[in-house]
Parts: structure tokens; sequence; C-alpha cells
């Protein structure tokens, strides 16, 4: 799956969308509807709702897929140091790192990941090591 991002923004704060992190928890839209509603196009409408409402449905999100920037700050080019890993498996659905992360492919390419990270436990993720929802699909317990 190819790294797509995509970016809404209400002006004040931008929403960054990663497609390829998604794990379809549903805790956006049905956290907060008014800006995320995946049965319109675009499905994310920052300005239906405020910056702080905004923010904190984006902290739900589990995979990381939804993050923000808040849109007067200047990013840092310092790299985090000194935090720790956090590994939590979800009931019935993927293994869950929070964290910096960099993974190397069998090919050997690495791949970084920042905050959180879902790694799929059903052996279904179309995008191995990575979870994309198929554990919903195809009933996996744990």
């Amino acid at each position: 799956m190819k790294d797509i991002v995509k970016k809404y923004s209400n002006g004040e704060v931008t929403i960054v969308w990663k497609p390829s992190l998604c794990i379809h928890s549903r805790n956006c839209f049905t956290g907060l509807g008014e800006v995320f509603h995946p049965q319109e196009l675009p499905w994310i409408t920052p300005q239906r709702s405020t910056t702080d409402k905004i923010i904190d449905q984006i902290k739900k999100c589990p995979s990381g897929a939804l993050s923000y920037v808040m849109n007067n700050e200047v990013p840092s080019a310092e790299e985090p140091t000194g935090q720790s890993t956090l590994v939590e498996p979800s009931p019935n659905g993927p293994l869950m790192v929070h964290g910096t992360l960099a993974i190397k492919k069998p090919d050997g390419t690495i791949t970084r990941k920042e905050k959180v990270t879902a790694f799929c436990r059903c052996g279904g993720s179309a995008n191995k090591p990575f979870c994309d929802g198929t554990h919903r699909k195809i009933g996996f317990q744990d």
C-alpha cells in the first residue's frame, strides 16, 4: 500500500490522515461525526467543529492514522530521546506499540513509525506486518 498522506485544515489545526495506518476502529466518526464522516467526500471536514474537540478525538485514534499539526507551530528538527515504548495487545485486534520505532522489512528497507503503530496479530493483513483491519472481517478472536 502506498504511503498516502492527506491533510485537512480549519485554519487553526491541520488534520493529517495516513490511510495505510488505519485499522478502521471507527473511533473517529463515532466520537466526532460532524468532522469524520466516511460516507461523504471529503470525509474529513474540520470546519464543522472546534480545534479542541478535533485534537481530543485525534488523540483517541489507536493506530496513529490520524494526527494533527497546529498551523502556528514550527516543526522541531530534534529527534525525541529517552522515550519508552509500550506494547499493548488489543482484544480481538492488533498489537499496539506506542513509541518511536524503526521496522526493518525482509527486503532490507526501514520504515519509521512514530506515536502508535498497529501490528497484525490475526495473520490476515494484506499490509503485513501492519494491521489493515482484516481481523474484523475474519472474526479474529484471541
